[in-house]
């Protein structure tokens, strides 16, 4: 996009928010607390969440999870929902749709698959922190890794407006 996502400003509920501050807010109705995890000084704008960082950019997304996972089991959680932050039609409604099933079945992760699989709009076992350690140490960086290994639940659904991310300028309403 050549821009970093997370400070594109969208028109939210309320008026312009970033990315990051809609995902933030929409997640932080169910979820205490939330990470935000960062690259190193990327700039974020002032968040209800804990803002963890990457010692290392453009390492790949598992890391970044496992960072997340880690500090989740350590609130005490025993899942957590993972997302990308540019996910600007996020509800909590869609996140209740996985996290049920996740309970329910005693699986590792709940994904959403609409013709592919959304690794990073999923719930995950907070556990994985040690399996994704030793995944990232043999130098995997992809979540395919991950979902591969442990038991994956997929729920199949229709496309969904809540599942659409902000891959160009065009896939939401950028105020700036």
């Amino acid at each position: 996009m050549g821009r970093d996502k997370a400070t594109l400003t969208i028109d939210g509920p309320s008026g312009p928010v970033t990315l990051v501050e809609y995902v933030v807010s929409t997640v932080s109705q169910r979820c205490s607390p939330v990470f935000v995890i960062a690259a190193p000084g990327q700039p974020l704008p002032d968040l209800p969440a804990q803002v963890l960082r990457d010692e290392v950019r453009g390492v790949g997304p598992l890391l970044a999870t496992g960072r997340g996972l880690r500090a989740a089991a350590e609130a005490g959680h025993r899942w957590a929902f993972v997302c990308a932050v540019d996910l600007p039609y996020l509800t909590m409604d869609f996140v209740d749709d996985l996290a049920v099933p996740a309970e329910r079945l005693g699986v590792d992760v709940v994904l959403p698959w609409d013709g592919r699989d959304h690794y990073l709009a999923g719930v995950y076992r907070t556990s994985l922190a040690e399996r994704i350690a030793t995944l990232v140490a043999a130098g995997e960086r992809s979540m395919r890794a991950l979902v591969d290994t442990v038991d994956t639940q997929r729920i199949v659904l229709p496309e969904l407006r809540a599942l659409t991310n902000a891959n160009t300028p065009a896939d939401l309403p950028v105020r700036n």
